[in-house]
């Protein structure tokens, strides 16, 4: 039976450690700001675009999981900012991180006959130079993990560049995101907008690519 998504499955209903080794693989429009207005950082000039272009974090590549080191686990991401888009209650013109895209997740855990995998609608990214974080609520799943749809995800990638420095991904409910809400017993935490942790996993093949972009400015007339 698949580990995919157990920590949702199980409510972490065990010690945090056992479900971390269960669990596994389940900017903005142009502002004006310093890195807009004037030359580019370095970074950014090194075929990344530059601060002032849509944001926006493309690819696929499987992971190495330390706590599922046999397994195959792999995401293919295409996230792409889209400014205040997606009213919210109180917020009727949304938010400038809002976003539009889709994240494939696959993980076949070793020794199984097939991989379980899953889709999720991108609804929020923000960007910092080389780094993304975004999120994605799940729209499709395997048998194994239906219980899942509907729940959102956090991810985050670093374009680590090169060899020496390689890409990661990181995900929200692969090692953190735990809450204690319940006393005595630790249970998965909500994912907000954008939340995700830092890129923890590294790549071992494929690319993922970050274009950067500022905030958007805000609406005229604001919210």
């Amino acid at each position: 039976m698949s580990a995919f998504f157990t920590v949702t499955r199980s409510k972490v209903s065990g010690a945090l450690a056992a479900a971390a080794v269960l669990l596994v693989a389940a900017g903005i429009g142009a502002g004006s700001s310093p890195a807009a207005a004037g030359a580019a950082p370095d970074s950014l000039e090194a075929g990344r675009g530059t601060a002032s272009a849509q944001a926006k974090v493309s690819g696929s590549a499987r992971i190495s999981f330390v706590y599922s080191p046999d397994d195959d686990i792999r995401f293919t991401f295409d996230a792409e900012a889209a400014p205040f888009t997606r009213p919210l209650p109180g917020l009727p013109k949304g938010l400038p991180t809002d976003a539009r895209g889709t994240v494939r997740i696959s993980h076949h855990v070793a020794g199984s006959d097939h991989a379980v995998t899953s889709e999720a609608a991108v609804d929020c990214l923000v960007t910092g130079d080389r780094t993304a974080s975004f999120t994605a609520v799940i729209t499709r799943a395997d048998p194994e993990v239906a219980d899942t749809v509907g729940q959102r995800r956090g991810f985050s990638v670093l374009d680590g560049g090169s060899p020496r420095h390689p890409d990661r991904v990181g995900f929200s409910w692969g090692v953190v995101n735990v809450d204690d809400t319940d006393p005595g017993r630790p249970v998965e935490g909500k994912v907000g907008t954008c939340m995700a942790p830092a890129p923890f996993a590294p790549v071992i093949s494929g690319d993922l690519t970050v274009r950067p972009g500022e905030l958007a400015p805000m609406p005229a007339g604001g919210q």
